[in-house]
């Protein structure tokens, strides 16, 4: 039989009378430290409340629960115990191990604990079925695109983005990810991408060690927050959206509030509808330049009525393009401004004209 035990968010000492009864009559004990930060004093800790010679608590790495073979061999004759930090089935790591014992007909039980995920946004005083999409931040640069999008995505519904940051135990070396580190990356994808989902004056939440002794959750804008110490991890850090008048009195209330909250959907919008907004006025005016050279007293002169009239069917167009944004019929207006378009450059490369 295979158990996966969440010990919860507050160390050995959080770990359920339930769960500690299994612990003491299982063969074999792993704990994981992976997912988050345990200490060699938990794992201690946990040795001393299971109180039996030779049944130790082992502590494996991410590849010996990613490759499972060896955990799922002796689950078929042993009972076996995985210790998880929060709730097991948070990690989808532990997910797919559980799937693959069903799948070998393997007998497993879960015993549920707090998960950090839910207890953090619990204490912030936020709704949690008004958060969207979660995502997790890492040191490597090609991921802050990936969170930068998940943020935009979430503001366009009005949701809230929790973000998760990056922590390794790597020989016995802990890292967490700075969430400095995350503010300055993000802000930087914010130059390129232009998207206005994140700059100084957006409002978030960053929850540190949330669970133990030293938790302490601060709340602000970024400008206010960027040159703060924000002392070891784990963190997490969120991007709220559209906000309830009960979330932002829990927010003022609950957390170390720097600044007022505010809504950080204001200046959001589908790139679609900026793309339209961006094109429409620079397409007019191409166009009033086009008539101005080609010139409004030679518009009967051969070669150039047709000229007028490709014109005349690129303004249709953007007129479409404007009403169909009215209509909230966005793809429609995308292609009618990109037909405007099509039409004006193609009028210029036949004349040669530069407007």
């Amino acid at each position: 039989m295979l158990w996966l035990i969440g010990i919860g968010i507050h160390g050995y000492e959080g770990i359920s009378i339930y769960a500690l009864d299994i612990l003491k009559r299982c063969d074999i004990v792993y704990i994981e430290r992976f997912t988050s930060a345990l200490s060699d004093d938990d794992i201690q800790g946990l040795n001393s409340l299971i109180g039996k010679n030779g049944n130790r608590i082992i502590p494996v790495e991410r590849w010996f629960v990613e490759d499972g073979r060896e955990i799922l061999e002796k689950a078929k004759n042993k009972d076996i115990a995985l210790l998880a930090y929060g709730d097991p089935l948070i990690a989808t790591t532990l997910t797919e191990l559980h799937v693959r014992a069903v799948k070998n007909c393997i007998k497993v039980n879960i015993i549920h604990a707090a998960s950090g995920i839910t207890s953090l946004i619990g204490e912030t005083g936020l709704h949690i079925y008004k958060f969207g999409r979660t995502v997790t931040m890492m040191s490597e640069q090609q991921s802050t695109v990936s969170v930068y999008n998940t943020i935009f995505d979430n503001l366009l519904a009005g949701s809230h983005t929790l973000i998760l940051t990056e922590y390794n135990n790597k020989h016995n070396k802990l890292f967490f990810l700075d969430p400095i580190y995350l503010f300055n990356m993000l802000l930087e994808v914010e130059k390129d991408l232009n998207h206005k989902a994140f700059s100084e004056e957006t409002f978030i939440i960053v929850a540190s060690r949330v669970g133990t002794k030293q938790e302490k959750i601060i709340s602000g804008k970024v400008k206010s927050l960027k040159d703060l110490n924000f002392g070891t991890g784990p963190h997490s850090v969120i991007i709220t959206g559209l906000l309830h008048f009960t979330e932002s009195d829990a927010l003022t209330t609950l957390t170390y509030n720097v600044n007022k909250p505010i809504d950080n959907t204001l200046n959001i919008q589908k790139i679609s509808v900026s793309m339209v907004q961006r094109y429409v006025p620079k397409a007019k005016h191409a166009i009033e330049q086009m008539r101005s050279i080609i010139g409004e007293e030679d518009k009967n002169l051969p070669g150039n009525k047709g000229s007028f009239e490709v014109l005349d069917n690129a303004e249709y167009y953007i007129d479409d393009a404007e009403r169909f944004l009215k209509q909230g019929k966005l793809e429609v207006a995308v292609l009618s401004i990109g037909y405007a378009e099509g039409l004006i450059d193609a009028l210029r490369f036949q004349k040669g004209i530069n407007p």
